[in-house]
């Protein structure tokens, strides 16, 4: 999808592809790396060089963007006496490492403009000052040092840091936001220029949560008061194509949908006005670019909430006309004539005289997604399933006197964690209760194989409590939970002191009550179909399959069909409406996770639609296999393609 995806950014009038560098994928293990495939660093930049357009290469490492652990590998987490991003030795020798591993092959391959390659600015660390007050003086020693560590990596281009007011010389310090032209405090030295690192497009978006809509007027009058107000000339998309979070990628609650309302769509196609409106006003900016960089800026006032710039050199004159109020039209007098301003909204001159566009006004027409249904997997006999097994305590080999954090047993190998307890029970008890609380995302929970119920946590609500009715056995009872997260954290500082995972559990049994926090657990990281990578194309034989039973309220089950590849070439994606919650993968790629079942205020799910890239199909003869963990339905899904269309 690169070339596609760069050939219309470039012609929606965009000039730099702005990216991270994703470290738990580049280093899955400590020294050992992938560039491979959909991972290949270099070929990316080399695509966008090939169509001459400029790279900024936001090293990070640390990136958040909603990405899982902020993009740090879980491997961190487990050397010694390490905090991650402040001035721990630990941590630096790594963040070092890795920088440096990626700068030198940007400079093995002749990649930055100092080597006349595309890359002409690099980024370290990301809005660090969200995080610096919590570290002390740690945090500020840190700055100062990553500072220092990125400048003498000699790139020959400028280094950024964004969100960091006091970011050390030479680096700029950089906005980001939605409303840079009045948040921005400005570069902190007279030398160094104004630049906006991520004009948010739209908003990411979690499981419960509904879509953010920015407008095209919104984004084109931000982007136009920071280039008059602030002198500023850089401004990046954040984002312009978000995509798709493919496999677990994600942070805690995050959709696989990453940024759908960016003009250019998750699926690569263009969102109208959006995309076009940009546009026309990346064109308008072009004209009397020359004229921005070089010209004297001034500014004036043309009424209570109206103000004037202009930019002039050499008998050359640009000037914007800004009507900040929000509900009326209002008629300025700027050199001897008058201009009409529409509400919230700024006219650009790029000769002091002729207006060639304003931010309000719209020339692009809308146009709307529309999903076509190719093909339907109503028929049974065309699915098969397998029953993941619910483990025991006799079962596991983990086990400890406590309830243990899940992100340390699991080591992000799996969103999965089972807790398995053996309880002795020799008292009546005509009712009872299993209670547990979580900082985990989800629990199921199961008596002796048979379940019992399930509860799940939010992005808002970071600890639930799970309670379900419980029929005991006299002897022995087998107590099974299944503990799940829907993504690791992302954000914050002392990150790799986070915990996830069950914090308490108690069995209610009449008027006694058990406590079984402290007792003796045991635990299996991830499911038994993960063990057997049974999402693979060409699984494990021994695998036994079965043909679709009753998929009625059917927990842990994974489902197995064929499909052909829709003809022509508009993108594809799985309609899993009917499912519930769980993950899908095509020809063994993992399509992200889904949450069907976690519906917004409105009752509606999140996202429903799962986009299956076509690079990942066949012609014929393609696998579909779902997990499903709730009871949802595979009768109902459908494949379908996406197109667009204009509202006329």
């Amino acid at each position: 999808m690169w070339p596609a995806l760069i050939s219309k950014a470039k012609e929606g009038g965009l000039d730099v592809i702005q990216t991270y560098v994703f470290w738990n994928l580049h280093e899955p293990q400590f020294g050992q790396y992938d560039f491979s495939g959909r991972y290949d660093l270099v070929r990316f930049i080399k695509e966008i060089q090939v169509q001459g357009l400029y790279v900024c290469l936001r090293i990070g490492p640390y990136i958040e963007s909603e990405w899982t652990y902020g993009g740090f590998p879980f491997w961190l987490h487990d050397v010694p006496a390490i905090v991650y991003r402040t001035d721990n030795q630990p941590f630096k020798l790594y963040m070092q490492n890795f920088t440096t591993k990626i700068v030198s092959m940007m400079q093995s391959e002749g990649l930055y403009a100092s080597q006349g390659g595309p890359i002409i600015l690099s980024q370290i660390e990301n809005e660090y000052q969200n995080v610096e007050k919590a570290f002390g003086e740690d945090g500020s020693r840190y700055v100062q040092w990553a500072a220092e560590m990125a400048v003498g990596l000699k790139t020959g281009v400028p280094w950024l840091m964004c969100k960091q007011t006091d970011a050390p010389d030479p680096l700029i310090n950089t906005c980001n936001g939605m409303r840079c032209g009045e948040t921005f405090t400005g570069p902190n030295s007279p030398n160094k220029p104004a630049f906006w690192t991520e004009n948010w497009t739209s908003f990411y978006q979690v499981y419960g949560g509904e879509p953010y809509i920015r407008s095209a007027e919104d984004i084109a009058f931000h982007v136009t008061l920071f280039i008059a107000r602030k002198n500023g000339s850089y401004v990046n998309y954040y984002m312009y194509h978000g995509g798709t979070n493919l496999g677990r990628t994600s942070s805690s609650y995050v959709i696989t949908s990453y940024y759908d309302q960016a003009p250019l769509d998750e699926y690569g196609l263009l969102r109208q006005p959006k995309w076009g409106h940009l546009k026309e006003l990346h064109a308008a900016i072009k004209s009397c670019s020359t004229t921005l960089l070089e010209g004297k800026q001034s500014n004036f006032s043309l009424g209570q909430l109206q103000e004037g710039y202009v930019f002039e050199e050499e008998g050359k004159c640009v000037a914007f006309l800004v009507n900040n109020d929000h509900v009326k039209m209002f008629t300025v007098q700027f050199r001897n004539r008058s201009y009409e301003l529409p509400s919230k909204s700024i006219s650009i001159l790029p000769d002091c005289q002729n207006v060639t566009f304003n931010t309000a006004t719209v020339n692009t027409k809308s146009n709307r997604r529309m999903t076509s249904t190719i093909q339907t997997f109503s028929s049974a006999d065309k699915w098969e399933q397998f029953q993941d097994v619910i483990p025991n305590f006799d079962q596991t080999t983990l086990i400890s006197n406590s309830l243990l954090e899940q992100m340390n047993v699991t080591k992000d190998k799996s969103d999965y964690l089972w807790y398995t307890l053996r309880f002795e029970h020799n008292l009546s008890c005509s009712e009872s209760k299993l209670t547990a609380q979580s900082a985990a995302h989800v629990t199921h929970a199961f008596a002796d194989g048979t379940y019992l119920g399930g509860a799940h946590g939010s992005h808002d609500v970071k600890s639930f409590t799970t309670q379900v009715p419980l029929k005991l056995n006299e002897g022995t009872n087998n107590i099974s939970i299944l503990s799940v997260m829907v993504g690791l954290p992302d954000a914050g500082a002392f990150l790799e002191r986070r915990f996830a995972g069950l914090t308490a559990v108690e069995i209610q049994c009449s008027e006694e009550s058990y406590d079984l926090t402290n007792s003796t657990w045991g635990y299996q990281v991830g499911l038994l179909g993960e063990q057997l990578e049974i999402y693979e194309e060409k699984s494990n034989s021994s695998i036994q399959w079965s043909p679709l039973g009753n998929t009625c309220n059917q927990t842990l089950t994974w489902y197995k069909t064929a499909f052909d590849s829709p003809k022509g070439d508009e993108p594809v994606a799985l309609n899993l409406e009917s499912m519930g919650k769980g993950q899908a993968w095509v020809n063994g790629e993992s399509i992200g996770r889904y949450w069907i079942s976690f519906h917004d205020s409105k009752g509606q799910p999140s996202q429903t639609l799962y986009h299956v890239p076509r690079s990942f199909l066949k012609d014929i003869g393609n696998s579909l296999v779902l997990f499903e963990e709730e009871g949802g339905n595979p009768l109902h899904i459908s494949l379908d393609t996406i197109s667009s269309t204009n509202i006329s």
